[in-house]
């Protein structure tokens, strides 16, 4: 065995001689050089194996030729041993070509006893040798178990020269790039991210000369013909004069990371739409009140049938965009939103505003709601969802054209309708009824239209969940669905939706007597909406109010306090820059417990929110029309009102 670096230690050799003086002449040689040094003589084959793998051994110097045993031989024996222990022949006849046999056999060197002068440069330089061979192989196994911990690396690691040719990759660098053995060695830079383009690789290259590190996106083509994303890491690295030699890239498959972050990014965008969806419909509904107002105060001030008729366009546009705005929300909340109380007639609009858009101009659209509708308790986006699949059902069975009705009325449902349908109960419902005047249901049919999956569609037109979804939503409900059919007749479908009985105090109602006039009470108004605030206030003075207007709701309670003996109503809206509408009310519920306030949104969500003080809190949906918001103020004044002496 031999020691790791002999030139730091006490030297052992091991020294193969029959002739004990020539022995004696060469240790005291190598005493003098190595003065701790330590000899082994040998002159047999037993002795010396015992020597080889029983001692520590540095370096073998062997005479060529002794009785019994040869230099040959003991070199033989060294090498199938340990093939790294320097070996040098000493010998007075070895001659040229027994020299040259030996060298060949693995001999490092070899010195004629008639020159002794070369024996100790000749085994400084073995030893030499031997240590840079022995760092060199302890580099490669380093090399080796590094690469082996990086073949266990999930990145892409490759190495090319400075032309860009590949001289190293891990496994999976081949996995991602579709490196083998066979073909590695050929590929270049430009081969391995050609989907990136020529330019932006020379643009790469450009960059990592520059500064010596470059990272960035690249795309390569996958193993199954598919685009990966990489996250690429490249470093320029140099030899030990400071030189560039080679590239090392370190290559990250973000390809998933790619998917599920526009996955996240999608999400975020649903998220947000209804922030957004709120933002929009506040300026919007801000920006159609005054127009929707001022429609009121125009029709009673102009005698022109012509003007008229451009007054109905402008009201008819401001109402067809304040329905957009209520389709907006009710998409923004989604289906799973919280229930609360909704009038069936604005939902019936909206939906028929969307499929007279959408539906075939063949197919005509009509409605036919009775006035006074009692309030539903529901979800209004599944309600929507519900009557937009029974207009896309009549749709199919209306290939040629022709009507579609929806209906809705108050009704009383009694025990008789109701024991028949678990989970119904009897009392007021609204009846919202579909007709069609489509091909009808054949009777064998009509018993399984609600079975999930079921369907008369062709396949590929249709999944069979349209009507169970809308059975399931009915049912939810607490509500009942019932279906009439006559083969070339049409369809009918009635859905009872169990009905609160109270008076509804938005001001979207369907409109019936006009409103009545005002005896000088005094209405403080509070929006931060000058256009709001100026046709509120011409609007309350034309009906007979005396209007108060704040632009805060800082200002409002201020002007509260300073009036509150003559203010009867304060109007306010709900999203104000500073004090928030609900802020404001509780301020005015601390300053005055019977106050009477019309709460203003162009939000529902915000209104509903709002405690249910039937008489002392009224609601006002924006955007809203003349008689909308007189009606609003006239729900909540106290019965009998003194009229105010003014500001």
């Amino acid at each position: 065995m031999i020691s790791s670096d002999p030139t730091e230690r006490s030297l052992h050799v091991l020294h193969i001689e029959d002739n004990p003086s020539d022995a004696e002449l060469i240790h005291s040689q190598l005493r003098e050089e190595w003065p701790g040094c330590t000899i082994k003589l040998v002159s047999s084959r037993d002795e010396f194996l015992s020597h080889l793998t029983g001692d520590r051994v540095d370096l073998i110097l062997s005479d060529f030729s002794m009785p019994g045993f040869n230099g040959l031989s003991a070199l033989e024996l060294a090498h199938q041993e340990d093939a790294s222990i320097p070996f040098l022949f000493l010998s007075g006849t070895i001659g040229e070509e027994n020299a040259v046999q030996a060298l060949q056999r693995g001999a490092v060197d070899y010195v004629m006893k008639d020159r002794p002068a070369r024996l100790i440069p000749a085994m400084h330089r073995a030893l030499t040798m031997h240590r840079e061979q022995t760092l060199r192989q302890a580099a490669e196994n380093r090399l080796k178990e590094q690469a082996g911990l990086l073949d266990k690396a999930r990145d892409a690691i490759c190495v090319t020269d400075l032309e860009g040719r590949i001289s190293y990759w891990n496994q999976a660098a081949g996995r991602l790039f579709g490196l083998t053995c066979d073909t590695a060695r050929y590929n270049l830079l430009q081969d391995l991210f050609r989907h990136s383009g020529p330019e932006k690789l020379a643009q790469t290259l450009r960059l990592l000369r520059a500064s010596g590190t470059w990272s960035g996106d690249l795309r390569v083509a996958g193993l199954d013909s598919s685009f990966r994303h990489i996250e690429s890491r490249w470093t320029l690295v140099n030899d030990d004069m400071g030189r560039p030699k080679s590239i090392l890239l370190i290559n990250t498959d973000v390809t998933d990371n790619k998917k599920l972050e526009a996955q996240l990014l999608r999400s975020q965008r649903v998220e947000g739409i209804g922030t957004l969806a709120g933002g929009i419909a506040h300026d919007l509904n801000n920006v159609l009140s005054p127009i929707l107002m001022s429609v009121s105060l125009l029709r009673s001030s102009l005698q022109d049938e012509s003007l008229l008729k451009i007054v109905d366009v402008l009201e008819k546009s401001a109402q067809h965009g304040s329905a957009l705005i209520r389709q907006l929300l009710a998409f923004a909340r989604g289906a799973d939103g919280e229930r609360t109380e909704i009038q069936p007639q604005l939902i019936i609009k909206d939906v028929v505003t969307l499929l007279t858009d959408t539906l075939p101009r063949t197919i005509s659209i009509e409605t036919n709601i009775k006035r006074d509708l009692w309030l539903v308790r529901g979800n209004s986006t599944q309600l929507v969802q519900v009557l937009i699949n029974l207009g896309i059902n009549a749709r199919d069975a209306m290939a040629r054209g022709g009507r579609l009705v929806y209906s809705a009325e108050n009704t009383m449902l009694d025990e008789a309708m109701t024991k028949a349908t678990p989970g119904t109960k009897p009392g007021p419902h609204v009846l919202i009824t579909v007709t069609d005047t489509g091909t009808g249901i054949p009777p064998e049919m009509l018993s399984h239209i609600f079975d999930p999956f079921f369907t008369t569609k062709p396949a590929g037109k249709g999944t069979g969940l349209g009507l169970s979804t809308v059975m399931g939503i009915i049912k939810g409900h607490g509500g009942l669905l019932q279906v009439q059919s006559e083969v070339g007749q049409g369809t009918e479908f009635r859905l009872y939706i169990p009905a609160v009985l109270s008076v509804a105090q938005t001001g979207n109602s369907t409109p019936s007597l006009a409103p009545a006039r005002g005896r000088g009470e005094t209405v403080l108004v509070i929006d931060d909406e000058e256009g709001v605030r100026e046709i509120i206030r011409k609007m309350l003075a034309a009906f007979g109010y005396n209007p108060m207007v704040a632009p805060n709701g800082l200002d409002g309670l201020i002007l509260y306090r300073k009036h509150r003996d003559q203010v009867r109503v304060v109007l306010t809206d709900m999203m104000m820059p500073g004090l928030q509408g609900g802020d404001v009310i509780k301020e005015l519920r601390s300053l005055n417990p019977d106050v009477r306030i019309v709460a203003m949104s162009g939000i529902m969500s915000e209104l509903e929110a709002l405690p249910k003080e039937r008489g002392r809190l009224g609601i006002l949906s924006k955007p809203m029309s003349g008689s909308d918001l007189i009606r609003a103020v006239q729900s909540v004044l106290p019965a009998a009102t003194p009229v105010s002496g003014g500001n």
